[in-house]
């Protein structure tokens, strides 16, 4: 037989990127981030910005609210405990019958700072939360309530959009989604970044001026591994 586990478990002793580690990524695109850590560490295609009305852009610590389905017990505690700056990430299994947050939600978060909010399911009270102004992303609108039962954990990690994001993390948000960069890589992702947006400027120069070039395929036809059929 199991015991019955806490109805609310926090932990705040997790590793915190510096505030330099976080300014590294202020008004980077997330395709960017994605190029420096070998095209991947977006969450699911699903989990999108809630509005455009919403601040477009947005990057912060992780701080993972991990519920069950049709929960916000550990969402509550995050709430909480968080510092300035947060990012908070509400993991409730994808289940998308109830809201995750809503619009007082959202206004308790950035009364205390929040950096953005972001979840696997949904969110309701659209027009208050675009009032709020808060940066958020989520699967899509459900007006139904969740439960505060618990079993909850916060300051832990969760899989969320089929991404493992660990509180401490540093994620980066904007229109295209949002992107988790694992405490153990920030460095080596801002190291890599300069190299990518000096490719992306490059190309970007290259394409205003005409160019529609696919050099390595030329090179595939030229060594063989690529071959032209009628």
């Amino acid at each position: 037989m199991i015991h019955e586990p806490p109805r609310l478990t926090i932990r705040t002793g997790f590793a915190r990127p510096t505030p330099a580690q976080i300014d590294a990524f202020r008004d980077v695109p997330t395709g960017f981030v994605c190029d420096a850590m070998q095209g991947r560490g977006a969450l699911a295609t699903e989990i999108a910005p809630l509005s455009a009305r919403l601040p477009g852009h947005a990057v912060g610590v992780a701080l993972v609210a991990d519920n069950g389905p049709e929960e916000i017990l550990a969402t509550m505690g995050a709430l909480h405990v968080m510092q300035p700056g947060d990012f908070i990430v509400s993991a409730v299994r994808g289940f998308t019958q109830c809201s995750a947050a809503g619009d007082q939600f959202m206004g308790m978060l950035n009364n205390k700072g929040a950096a953005g909010f972001v979840t696997d399911g949904a969110m309701r009270d659209l027009e208050g939360i675009e009032e709020v102004g808060l940066p958020a992303w989520c699967v899509g609108l459900n007006p139904n309530s969740p439960f505060s039962n618990g079993p909850g954990y916060v300051g832990f990690g969760a899989v969320v959009g089929g991404q493992m994001v660990n509180s401490g993390d540093i994620l980066v948000g904007d229109s295209n989604g949002v992107v988790v960069v694992p405490f153990a890589q920030i460095d080596t992702v801002i190291a890599a970044l300069a190299a990518v947006k000096d490719a992306e400027e490059t190309l970007e120069a290259n394409v205003k001026a005409g160019g529609a070039d696919m050099p390595a395929i030329e090179e595939m036809l030229a060594d063989g591994t690529a071959v032209m059929v009628d």
